[in-house]
């Protein structure tokens, strides 16, 4: 099943780990998803997977959600839907803009975070414009990480004995 946030709302379906990992966060969107009945079963079941997913827009403008992965729903006929479709993105059209603008400078990308449900009804995904991280920025954050997670350790050793 799908994990509940209680403080927003969300539930929260898919996370993209490995895109925070890979990439440089610079703006991020809440985007609605034009999606299928299928697919929004699929979804309340928990199941779908943005490890490949990448938005790009097409030449009228529109920002769609390409090589997401939502299984097709085990009960469906011959409705359903194929599980690596595109998937239109619904921004509104200053939003849209903003973003191209963005993406024509060289090395930024649009990349999904999440994809989750808000208040139980409302698919959206969770999009952001990013640059790609060289080799070397990725072992800094790593090494960040790692010295805050030992600074608490220790601060947390040091309050249990004194």
């Amino acid at each position: 099943m799908a994990k509940k946030n209680a403080d927003d709302g969300r539930q929260i379906v898919a996370n993209n780990k490995k895109a925070r990992h890979d990439y440089a966060i610079l703006d991020t969107y809440e985007a609605g998803l034009a999606l299928m009945g299928t697919e929004v079963k699929s979804l309340r079941m928990g199941r779908a997977s943005l490890v490949d997913a990448f938005c790009q827009f097409d030449n009228r403008g529109e920002l769609w959600l390409e090589h997401a992965h939502i299984p097709e729903y085990l009960q469906g006929s011959w409705t359903n839907h194929s599980a690596r479709r595109r998937r239109k993105l619904l921004l509104h059209r200053a939003e849209l803009d903003k973003i191209a603008g963005k993406t024509r400078e060289a090395g930024y990308t649009i990349i999904p975070l999440s994809l989750y449900f808000v208040d139980g009804k409302r698919v959206k995904v969770e999009i952001a414009v990013a640059r790609g991280k060289r080799e070397y920025d990725k072992r800094q954050t790593l090494r960040e990480k790692q010295d805050n997670r030992e600074a608490q350790r220790a601060m947390r050793y040091r309050n249990m004995r004194g």
